[in-house]
């Protein structure tokens, strides 16, 4: 149900954007995330977005990175600035209905791989 695109292979320094879709649900009232996962570790969060536009963001990606929403609400985007080696990893988006407390729909992910 979720669709991520937009990974790729990228040098230190530069920038990606990221994007989730879907094509069989409306999500005006469902929040959404971007995860991350490397070899041998957990998925790690990294930024979500409320169904009213709130954002909150890991440490590591505060001031580089941006979570948003299309206006069709059937595209969420995160735009990777300033991309360095330890950001390398798939990346999955996430969604919940906004009265669920986990997300609980997720796609298939999409290699980031930034060279040093």
């Amino acid at each position: 149900q979720l669709v991520e695109s937009g990974g790729g292979l990228v040098q230190a320094g530069g920038s990606l954007r990221l994007t989730c879709t879907t094509s069989d649900l409306t999500l005006s009232k469902y929040d959404m995330a971007w995860y991350r996962q490397t070899p041998g570790k957990g998925r790690e969060f990294v930024a979500s977005i409320t169904w009213s536009d709130h954002t909150t963001y890991a440490e590591s990606v505060k001031g580089r990175f941006t979570i948003s929403r299309g206006d069709a609400y059937r595209i969420m985007y995160l735009e990777m600035n300033s991309l360095q080696p330890e950001d390398t990893a798939v990346y999955y988006c996430a969604a919940k209905y906004f009265l669920i407390g986990q997300f609980d729909l997720w796609g298939q992910g999409t290699q980031v791989t930034v060279s040093s």
